[in-house]
């Protein structure tokens, strides 16, 4: 019976250290008071494609809310999406307009992911973002992201 109960007692610290072992999994708040405010109306296209500020915003939010399931620098583990990916296919158009529009429907579905999350069923794969971050963190994020390049 002792053995059992140090048995049971070693698979519950077990399964606890692995629960925290990825750490705080409640969203962060972004500061974003450095960043253009937005406003209210959710751009369709993200605003801060290369402004270095944001980049630099998003990287912190990324790293806090982002990359615990992502990987860090956006270098996925294989569990979930890798983002750097996410213009790739957009890169190998020729022409102007096809990329420009290809962008436009990336972030689209970026943004509708991040707001909405990604749940099948019963199944939750990824959180709803929607009320927790702000349109200027969730751009912010996409453009970090866009700086890490897949290679």
């Amino acid at each position: 019976m002792l053995v059992r109960k140090a048995l049971v007692a070693t698979i519950f610290s077990i399964a606890a250290s692995v629960a925290l072992a990825h750490g705080d999994v409640t969203p962060q708040v972004v500061d974003v008071s450095t960043l253009k405010p937005l406003g209210d109306d959710m751009l369709e296209t993200n605003p801060y494609v290369g402004d270095k500020e944001a980049i630099r915003v998003g990287s912190s939010a990324y790293n806090q809310n982002c990359a615990r399931c992502h990987g860090l620098e956006a270098v996925s583990g294989g569990i979930s999406p890798d983002l750097r990916k996410m213009n790739t296919e957009c890169d190998s158009f020729a022409g102007k307009k096809a990329k420009e529009q290809c962008k436009v429907e990336i972030d689209t579905y970026y943004r509708n992911s991040v707001l909405g999350g990604k749940v099948r069923g019963d199944r939750v794969y990824m959180p709803a973002f929607a009320g927790i971050l702000s349109q200027e963190a969730i751009w912010a994020i996409k453009a970090y992201v866009e700086t890490r390049k897949y290679e």
